[in-house]
């Protein structure tokens, strides 16, 4: 059965995404569950802001998109 997550994940290989930065946690759970299928790449932070930080700097250095995953 398909989740949320896994359809998140879906879309975020469907846009070239390499890799997502954020702080893992409960609450982002399934999200990381569906991304261990997936060739994306989490790579774990242990501030959101440092995510976010990292997110924009991926993106305007590769051109690709940034994504940052922060939890409650």
């Amino acid at each position: 059965m398909q989740t949320a997550a896994d359809l998140l994940v879906r879309c975020l290989e469907a846009e070239g995404v390499e890799r997502v930065f954020g702080v893992p946690g409960e609450e982002i759970e399934d999200l990381l569950f569906s991304l261990r299928e997936s060739p994306i790449r989490f790579v774990p932070t242990r501030h959101e802001q440092g995510a976010a930080f990292m997110a924009d700097v991926h993106g305007r250095l590769t051109g690709e998109a940034g994504v940052c995953c922060s939890t409650l």
